[in-house]
């Protein structure tokens, strides 16, 4: 039996809510300046650049890249961490649910989405592309970093995942409208057993 999207969205938003603060200390000082610098360096636009932070969390990117002297705004459907990214950014943040997107159309030369869009259930993640693919300007750049798997899914300690390969990730984005403009895993480095992460860039078709 599948189960009703409420009750995917509702248990992931209240396991952040209870962990807000424990997640904010655990990842505030995590380095992903190489995730940063690979979305803006793919978008042909001129700066400042408006950029969406699709899952911002706390804020701590959110603040980096208005620190670069970018546009930028955050999503986040945990009111725990839309309070503590909008007092730790000082940027507009925007409390949605990812699936219940309400977004304008062609507004952002960018959207940075770090360990955000595995939460979405594969059900879900082609109307969740879509909206982010109007989202985004005439040829906006879209990146995303998920823990990577062999397509499975279901619930983690508490949330739920999706962790996709490469060649399923590619075919849900090609789907939705998207040109693939590089990947990569990370950590940098480290043989590919272990390096948990994989980033992906995209264009807007």
């Amino acid at each position: 039996m599948t189960t009703p999207l409420p009750d995917i969205s509702a248990p992931t938003l209240d396991y952040y809510e209870r962990n807000a603060h424990a997640f904010w200390e655990g990842t505030r000082d995590h380095d992903v300046s190489q995730n940063i610098d690979t979305l803006l360096r793919h978008i042909d636009a001129a700066p400042p650049l408006s950029i969406l932070d699709f899952g911002c969390g706390p804020g701590r990117d959110l603040k980096t890249l208005r620190d670069m002297g970018h546009e930028a705004i955050g999503l986040e459907g945990s009111p725990s961490f839309v309070a503590m990214a909008r007092a730790h950014s000082g940027c507009d943040v925007w409390h949605q649910d990812f699936l219940a997107l309400d977004l304008p159309a062609s507004r952002f030369d960018g959207i940075f989405a770090n360990a955000s869009l595995f939460h979405v259930p594969s059900s879900e993640l082609p109307q969740v592309l879509t909206a982010l693919h109007r989202a985004l300007k005439p040829a906006g750049v879209l990146f995303s970093s998920n823990p990577r798997g062999n397509n499975e899914e279901g619930w983690n300690r508490g949330r739920y995942g999706v962790y996709h390969d490469l060649e399923q990730w590619r075919r849900y984005l090609d789907a939705a409208g998207f040109d693939e403009l590089e990947h990569y895993y990370r950590p940098a480095g480290l043989p590919r057993a272990q390096q948990p992460w994989l980033a992906t860039v995209w264009r807007r078709r």
